[in-house]
């Protein structure tokens, strides 16, 4: 029994893959003759059913291939065609992989008008009734009915903090490495509150290229409220000397 079925087996995979003409035809009258090109393979999807592969001479359609799905009940039956489908190739030229419109969005990118809310399930935020274990945004939330819907949840602050410190205006940066103090004893330096109070503050030096910006404490610039420079004048300055032989001397009187 087991012979039979593997003869019967070979015999329908036989007949599957010798059925090329049977395929090009239905691709042909599918697309049209002159945009199928050379038989390129045959892929077994199961033991009664195959594809043929052919080249699509498609314009616009560079390495894509025309799917002819045949299939087969039995060795005896005949061989008919399932669908046409045009596919990509290895080498074809598709589209990049899909992502959703709110993860495409990168800083800098929201223009005048435009609007992005946030999910309802964002981590980065939870109700402001909610424990947040900030202090400054608990004495908010102590207010009944008053106050902001949604405050930023642990996960989101330190996201946030990650992100500062990471960036531009971290202790990392180009700018902090040459500076001569740091944002922490400048005079111009204003805290944050809450609990990101200990490591950021905004600038308030107009002159400073932060300013206005969230600053890690560690962060600095050459504009530092304490900064002393020697000031000297670039003019030389000749020792005063007078000349005896231009001077008229004449004796005191007694």
């Amino acid at each position: 029994m087991t012979l039979l079925l593997t003869l019967d087996d070979g015999a329908i995979r036989r007949k599957l893959v010798d059925a090329v003409e049977l395929a090009r035809d239905a691709a042909v009258q599918d697309a049209g003759a002159e945009y199928v090109g050379e038989h390129v393979d045959v892929e077994h999807e199961d033991a009664v059913s195959a594809t043929h592969l052919f080249a699509s001479t498609l314009p616009g359609y560079r390495g894509w291939r025309w799917s002819v799905t045949v299939a087969v009940a039995d060795q005896d039956a005949p061989v008919t065609v399932s669908e046409v489908v045009l596919t990509p190739g290895p080498d074809a030229l598709v589209a990049p992989r899909w992502v959703p419109w709110e993860r495409r969005v990168r800083p800098g990118d929201l223009g005048v008008g435009d609007l992005f809310p946030s999910d309802a399930d964002d981590p980065r935020l939870v109700p402001a009734y909610l424990a947040s274990d900030d202090p400054q945004v608990e004495e908010v939330a102590r207010e009944a009915g008053l106050g902001r819907h949604r405050v930023m949840s642990r996960y989101g602050r330190q996201e946030a903090a990650t992100r500062w410190y990471r960036g531009e205006f971290g202790p990392r940066s180009d700018m902090a490495r040459s500076a001569p103090d740091t944002c922490g004893t400048c005079g111009f330096y204003l805290q944050l509150g809450g609990s990101l109070r200990g490591a950021f503050g905004v600038c308030g030096n107009e002159i400073s290229p932060a300013d206005g910006h969230v600053v890690h404490t560690e962060y600095g610039c050459g504009a530092h409220s304490e900064i002393e420079v020697e000031v000297t004048s670039s003019v030389p300055v000749a020792e005063l000397v007078y000349d005896d032989s231009l001077l008229d001397m004449e004796p005191a009187g007694g």
